[in-house]
C-alpha cells in the first residue's frame, strides 16, 4: 500500500541526529585542547566535517539533515551550561552504563543554579545557522536536551538552594519561560524542525530508576507529569508550522545503556498530554519493551520507531523490520508511524562502537525500508 509522503516532519525515514565524528575532528579537538591550533581553526575544521555529514545524509535519501552535534562534547551539557543562571560545579554522582563486556562508570560534571534561570540568547543560534546555509533543499533541525535533564540527574535542592528559590513552583516556571524563550528564538530564526532529547521520560519507566528518585525525596510516581507539563510550558506559542518531536532513550554512551523498562509506566500521560508533534521511540531489543503501550498514541500524532539499533554494527534485517513495524500497526495506524534509529550514532564526541561506513548502511537501511513500507 502506498501512503502520501509526509510533508512535515517527522518524516517516514528519520534519525534521531547525532553522527560519528570523523577522525580529523577528533584531531583538531585534541590539538586545540592543547593549545596548538585557535578556536578559529576549529571551527573551520568542524565546518568541513559538518558539511560532509549534511553531504551524507542527502546521497542517503534523508529528507532532514543535522549538523551531527558535530560541536558539542555531549548531546546535553553544551546547551544547559549556556542557559543564563546556571554554572558547571564538580560532580558527585556516579554514572553508571552497561554493556555486553561490563559497566564503564565515571562522575560527570555536574551543574549548580546561581541566579534565577533566562535564556539571554539564542544556544546553538550561531551553529544553527551554519546548518540552514548548507542544507539545501533539505530540512535542517536541531537537537536540544529537554528541559528536564536540568533536574533528573540530580533533583531540585542538589542544584538550586533554597536562597536562589525558596519556592520550587518558581524554579519549574522560570525553567520553563527559559525554555519557551529559547524555542521563540529558534523559531524567528526559522527553525521548523526541533527535536527536544528527553532520558527522563524513558528512565522513569525502570523501577529502580523511580527508587533512586523516591530515595532523594521526589514524588518517583508524578514526575513525569512535572516534566510533561515543564515541556508543555516550553513548547507553547511555538508557529503552527514549527515541528517539535522529542525522543526518549536509556541511555546512550560507547554503546552502552543504563535502564530497562518498556513505556507503560508513561505512555498514556506521554502520548495523551506532551504537546509534540512526534515521538522517536527507542524499540531495537528487550529493553524496550513491546508495542503495547502505542495503543495510547492519539490521532494526529506521529511515532518514529527506532528500529535500527545504533550501538551496535551488525545490520538489521529489512524483512525483520518490516515484519516489527507491521506489529506495531497493530497498536497505531501504519499511517502514523515512521522510521529511524534507536538512538544518535554519537551522543558524546566519543561515539559508539560503529565505524562510519557502518553509519552509511544503517541510514541508508532506514531509507530503504520506509520506502517499501510507505512508497
Amino acid at each position: 500500500m502506498t501512503m502520501a509522503p509526509r510533508a512535515t516532519p517527522p518524516f517516514r525515514a528519520d534519525h534521531v541526529g547525532s553522527l560519528l565524528r570523523p577522525a580529523e575532528l577528533h584531531a583538531a579537538r585534541a590539538d586545540r585542547a592543547a593549545g596548538r591550533i585557535t578556536a578559529e581553526e576549529l571551527r573551520a575544521v568542524e565546518d568541513e566535517a559538518i558539511r560532509d555529514a549534511v553531504a551524507l545524509q542527502q546521497l542517503v535519501g534523508l529528507r532532514s539533515v543535522t549538523d551531527g552535534e558535530f560541536r558539542r562534547a555531549t548531546w546535553h551539557m553544551d546547551f544547559i551550561y549556556q542557559i543564563g543562571g546556571i554554572d558547571r560545579a564538580p560532580g558527585t554522582l556516579l554514572s553508571t552504563f552497561h554493556n555486553e563486556e561490563g559497566d564503564i562508570t565515571f562522575t560527570p560534571d555536574a551543574i549548580q543554579v546561581t541566579r534565577p534561570l533566562s535564556v539571554d540568547k539564542t544556544i546553538f543560534g550561531e551553529d544553527f545557522a551554519f546548518l540552514q546555509s548548507i542544507a539545501g533543499d533539505s530540512v535542517p533541525k536541531l537537537t536540544i536536551p529537554a528541559p528536564s535533564m536540568v533536574h533528573y540527574r540530580s533533583g531540585i535542592r542538589a542544584v538550586v538552594t533554597e536562597d536562589i528559590y525558596p519556592d520550587v513552583e518558581s524554579f519549574w516556571s522560570d525553567l520553563g519561560a527559559a525554555y519557551n524563550a529559547e524555542v521563540q528564538r529558534l523559531a524567528a530564526q526559522g527553525c521548523r524542525y526541533l527535536q527536544l532529547d528527553d532520558t527522563s521520560l524513558a528512565y522513569v519507566n525502570d523501577p529502580s530508576q523511580r527508587e533512586y528518585i523516591a530515595a532523594r525525596g521526589e514524588d518517583a510516581e508524578r514526575i513525569h507529569l512535572q516534566y510533561i507539563s515543564l515541556t508543555n510550558a516550553a513548547v507553547a506559542g511555538r508557529p503552527a508550522d514549527m515541528a517539535i518531536t522529542t525522543h526518549l532513550c536509556r541511555g546512550n554512551f560507547q554503546s552502552s545503556w543504563v535502564a530497562s523498562g518498556g513505556y507503560d509506566f508513561v505512555a498514556e500521560a506521554l502520548f495523551n498530554e506532551l504537546d509534540v508533534d512526534g515521538f522517536f521511540l527507542e524499540f531495537d531489543d528487550e529493553r524496550s519493551g513491546g508495542f503495547e503501550p502505542l495503543r495510547f498514541v492519539p490521532p494526529g500524532k506521529q511515532v518514529v520507531l527506532g528500529l535500527v539499533t545504533t550501538k551496535r554494527p551488525e545490520r538489521e534485517s529489512a524483512d525483520d523490520l518490516k515484519r516489527r513495524i507491521d506489529e506495531a500497526a497493530k497498536y497505531v495506524p501504519l499511517d502514523q508511524l515512521c522510521l529511524s534509529g534507536q538512538c544518535g550514532f554519537a551522543s558524546t564526541a566519543e561515539g559508539n562502537a560503529l565505524t562510519l561506513d557502518d553509519e552509511k548502511a544503517k541510514l541508508s537501511l532506514i531509507v530503504d525500508v520506509a520506502q517499501d513500507v510507505w512508497g
